[in-house]
């Protein structure tokens, strides 16, 4: 008999799913959102389980089928999950072929596995749904299965056609904003006119006579319109806009003053080292004795919206009374389910175990939009109509007003060559806000946007200065490049005019943008070509070197030549980063021409 074994680690049956119609469900705890991680984690299934990916069922991250999950952020998923799925499909191979071996009276070195059947010499064999009973797949992932080596890999590293792209472009595809439901309601909620907003007055009487209205909500500063039909929503919420009295007296900071706004206000200031802020004095900026020429740059980047595809959504159902099961079932494409079940329980003032939040993919987000303030919108308007679903969705006017902003950055540099044309000295100093608004359990506060106008109102959480290795808007501040002098300075500001948290890199872009721009003012100071004065601060990274090489040789780079050979006015130019600076390193050449009668810039390759 196989017992099962006691490390504390996700079960298999959270994870796996074994059918007796040979069939399997892999359980995601990481969501999809077009970056393709369910035909990857079906690869990694497939692969070290021998069985077949057209019979393999991908379900999407459920806090009823998953004990737990955190966000699907920071191109963690195939580092993260994949290897965790990598060793629960190797421990569930090895836990079959010991079952078998029990079965067919053989050792487990006489047994083959293919095509998701076990099977021994003499003819005899088994699928994996008929070996792995309940109390084996209730096992602990321990690693007890040995892993394949890549050079046995016969579907990881190969092209697998994506299940999820073919519906999507054909408009088959059903999306969180498709659903339907029997007894479905729509929903709306009509937004203050500014952050600060709050409802002085509403009358309501005349809304719920329109036609289809089914109720109209309202919580303190939250309003809200549920109805029969979609249009009758869309209707009922532009009324009751109109007769919604608010009172606000703190306007936005224009936007020509903005990185004024920025520079002005008080920050908290960490150098970085090894990727990650440190306490302590941060060190003035210093000119070594050796440098023959300093240089000096002011980088930009601007507030900017996710801009969805489609605006934020989410379907909610209250359970009547009587019913069994979770109180609470929403529907929604947040990026965590967990946190988003953590912190509706928090507001909602709810059991955690009452509520169930189910992912269903939207329109495409890398961040944090709207999604998340969608399922506490929609879990409020349900709460009026228990037993009938709510699909809620936003305007896209509400989509761009108050969905989380990627915070706005200034990155200020300057940097010293010696006479040989080498860095010698490299400052780094980069001001911005928060990159982490998330949704999660707070006491004291919310991240999710409806809770603010509750009554009483459930406040904002604090900004605070993050760690971490590359985290906000130290993320990739700190280049690979080698200089004999290094100093990078983290300055956050808790103060934003405008609603932030993560946009996709966070401070990433801003940094390498940068970086790689200042490279090339020192490189043209220092009369180098581009790519051989990267590779000259580049000494010890073969990998590093080899990836600008490979992309230089690829777009037919010619050292030293900056214009001419394609025509007048046309230029190459290189940049280079590592994600993290432990993730992937990529190289981009981009040829372009510039018309000099019209300053206008077209990129030719």
């Amino acid at each position: 008999m196989i017992a099962a074994n006691t490390k504390v680690g996700p079960a298999l049956n959270t994870l796996l799913h074994f059918d007796l119609d040979g069939s399997l469900d892999v359980i995601m705890s990481r969501v999809e959102i077009g970056q393709g991680i369910q035909t990857a984690i079906a690869q990694i299934v497939a692969e070290e389980l021998d069985f077949p990916i057209d019979r393999i069922r991908v379900t999407a991250p459920d806090t009823a089928l998953v004990a737990e999950g955190g966000y699907t952020a920071g191109s963690n998923s195939i580092q993260g999950l994949g290897e965790q799925m990598h060793a629960a499909a190797a421990d569930a191979r090895q836990l079959a072929l010991l079952a078998a071996a029990d079965r067919f009276g053989l050792s487990p070195d006489e047994l083959t596995v293919a095509a998701g059947v076990i099977s021994g010499a003499g003819g005899a064999g088994a699928s994996y749904g008929e070996l792995l009973n309940e109390e084996l797949m209730q096992c602990s992932v321990s690693g007890i299965g040995t892993r394949k080596s890549p050079e046995q890999y016969s579907i990881i590293g190969r092209s697998v056609p994506r299940g999820d792209l073919a519906e999507g472009v054909t408009g088959a595809r059903r999306f969180l904003h498709d659903l339907t439901h029997p007894g479905m309601l729509h929903g709306r909620v009509v937004r203050p006119p500014s952050y600060s907003a709050r409802l002085v007055s509403a009358q309501t009487e005349g809304i719920a006579a329109l036609p289809g209205v089914v109720e109209v909500v309202r919580r303190g500063s939250f309003l809200g319109v549920i109805a029969q039909r979609e249009e009758q929503a869309v209707a009922a919420a532009e009324a009751l806009r109109v007769v919604a009295k608010w009172h606000t007296d703190v306007p936005l900071v224009p936007q020509s003053e903005l990185f004024t706004r920025l520079m002005d206000t008080p920050d908290e200031a960490r150098l970085i080292m090894k990727g990650a802020p440190v306490e302590g004095e941060v060190p003035p900026i210093k000119i070594p004795l050796s440098a023959t020429a300093t240089l000096e740059a002011t980088y930009t980047r601007p507030y900017q919206m996710h801009a969805s595809l489609a605006p934020s959504a989410a379907m909610a159902l209250v359970a009547e009374a009587a019913a069994t099961g979770p109180r609470l079932t929403v529907w929604t494409h947040s990026q965590g389910v967990h946190p988003l079940r953590d912190a509706l329980a928090q507001v909602l003032e709810l059991p955690v175990d009452e509520i169930r939040v189910r992912h269903v993919e939207g329109a495409g987000c890398y961040g944090h939009n709207g999604a998340d303030d969608a399922g506490l919108d929609a879990s409020l308007l349900a709460l009026a109509t228990p037993g009938r679903p709510v699909l809620l969705k936003w305007s896209r006017q509400d989509e761009h007003a108050w969905e989380p902003y990627g915070s706005c950055a200034l990155v200020q540099m300057q940097g010293s060559l010696d006479a040989s044309g080498t860095i010698v000295d490299w400052n780094h100093d980069v001001y911005s806000h928060t990159h982490g608004g998330r949704p999660r359990h707070a006491e004291g506060s919310s991240g999710l946007l409806a809770a603010w106008h509750l009554d009483p109102p459930i406040p904002a959480p604090t900004p605070r200065l993050g760690g971490g290795s590359h985290g906000g808007i130290h993320r990739n501040a700190e280049p690979l490049y080698r200089f004999q002098r290094k100093r990078v300075v983290k300055h956050f500001v808790p103060d934003s005019p405008l609603r932030v948290s993560a946009l996709r890199g966070l401070g990433a872009y801003a940094n390498v943008f940068a970086i790689e721009s200042f490279m090339d003012e020192l490189a043209l100071a220092a009369g180098a070509d581009p790519v051989a004065f990267r590779l000259r601060h580049l000494p010890d990274d073969r990998r590093a070197r080899e990836v600008i090489e490979v992309a230089a040789r690829g777009a037919g780079w010619t050292a030293g030549v900056r214009e001419g050979g394609a025509g007048e006015g046309t230029g190459q130019g290189i940049g280079f980063a590592r994600y993290k600076n432990e993730k992937a390193y990529v190289a981009v050449v981009a040829e372009v021409e510039v018309d000099r009668n019209t300053g206008r810039i077209s990129l030719r390759r």
